[in-house]
């Protein structure tokens, strides 16, 4: 989906390098809004490109440790916000300084492909960490081919990316101005044959980036969400049940908070730019009376959204490691008292060994406990609720 700056009608700019320049319009001549965007893309960038390599980096570590589903998208949306680093980004700030387009007719095309490949990348792996948070909340228990059904839905954000970009190698092109004949941009004017032909390209592109992603994030958050109002709901005396949701909310709700804030920060992002497309396509002669100040600060404000992600994922795990070493450290400390004969430590202890308040079944299990290990194997109903348990975890990682 071509930005507004490179729309169907020509830009009227060019390289303030010329003998003639002062007959060119200000927007074909470098000014001070190209320095603002070159300053502007450059600090993206490297925000962008630091968060998340460090991001990538540190998934690739814990996946030799543990595999995991939603670290495997993460990465993916990782590398997603890394093409649209090092591809577009350079690209905008390189188009910035020459203003003109000087890299001929096949870099222009193969330019516009990726230009939105990283942007379709990125939309559709959040529809892939949608689907596979409905599945985990709503479907826990069904553990057949969830390996396989992530894999499935990855290769086709891949397939689909790329389909949804091919049309760019097409529709844009080197096109000499009308007045000015050396003077040369990399747009799609004077390809439509018709208003209802570009109308149609467009729509395709916010359908396919925006729309869709949009419809399948609502439906399947809005379906979490709902099903867990329900089963909070839900009679006491269901133990089994009540159980599903408490292990649910303490071992899975931070991924299920940190996805949905990655979804919302992704459509706070690039919203106002939709819609500000929108309204150029349907009303384009009083669209162009916006400030092109605005207009090219929302498509900057959209690209932030790729420094954004890093910034969500680091602030989640930073608060959870915090709290897992507090909880360690109390988890241990009451250990070593309960050994010492403090009456209250060790009846909390009892308590967390019968399954009855199982905050960390990992630590419990590792933790060395002397003469309370024994009671905790010999607990049938204890191993049977760790079992239905830990298939649980295994569905929802």
């Amino acid at each position: 989906m071509a930005n507004l700056e490179h729309a169907t009608q020509y830009p009227l700019r060019t390289n303030a390098n010329y003998i003639n320049d002062t007959e060119l319009p200000l927007d074909m001549r470098f000014n001070e809004g190209h320095v603002v965007s070159i300053i502007t893309y450059s600090v993206l960038m490297v925000i962008s490109a630091v968060g998340n390599t460090t991001i990538l980096v540190l998934i690739l570590r814990r996946r030799r440790a543990t595999r995991s589903r939603i670290n495997t998208m993460l990465m993916h949306l990782a590398i997603a916000d890394l093409l649209v680093t090092y591809l577009m980004m350079p690209l905008e700030i390189g188009w910035a300084v020459t203003v003109s387009w000087k890299a001929g007719d096949a870099a222009c095309r193969i330019m516009a492909f990726f230009r939105v490949f990283g942007l379709y990348l990125s939309s559709f792996v959040l529809v892939c960490i949608s689907i596979d948070r409905y599945f985990a909340v709503l479907r826990p228990l069904q553990l057949t081919d969830v390996d396989r059904r992530g894999k499935v839905m990855l290769t086709l954000a891949w397939t689909g990316s790329i389909f949804c970009s091919m049309p760019q190698l097409v529709v844009f092109h080197v096109e000499s101005h009308p007045k000015f004949t050396w003077y040369e941009q990399c747009i799609t004017y004077n390809f439509f044959p018709s208003d209802a032909h570009e109308l149609t390209y467009s729509l395709f592109g916010m359908v396919m980036m925006y729309g869709f992603p949009l419809t399948v994030i609502i439906y399947t958050y809005s379906s979490i969400l709902v099903e867990i109002y329900k089963r909070s709901r839900e009679s006491v005396s269901d133990r089994i049940r009540r159980s599903s949701l408490g292990f649910l909310g303490r071992a899975r709700i931070r991924t299920l908070k940190m996805t949905i804030i990655i979804v919302v920060v992704f459509f706070v992002c690039w919203t106002p730019y939709h819609i500000m497309s929108l309204w150029y396509w349907i009303d384009r002669p009083s669209a162009i009376e916006v400030d092109q100040r605005i207009q090219k600060g929302l498509f900057l404000f959209a690209c932030t959204n790729s420094c954004m992600n890093p910034i969500v994922y680091g602030a989640f795990n930073i608060r959870s490691k915090k709290k897992d070493m507090t909880a360690s450290q109390r988890v241990a400390s009451c250990a070593s008292k309960a050994h010492a004969g403090d009456v209250v430590c060790r009846v909390s202890w009892r308590r967390n060994l019968n399954g009855s308040n199982r905050q960390h079944p990992q630590v419990l299990a590792q933790s060395s406990l002397g003469p309370f290990t024994n009671f905790n194997m010999t607990n049938s109903s204890s191993n049977v609720q760790r079992i239905t348990e830990k298939s649980t975890k295994d569905c929802l990682t």
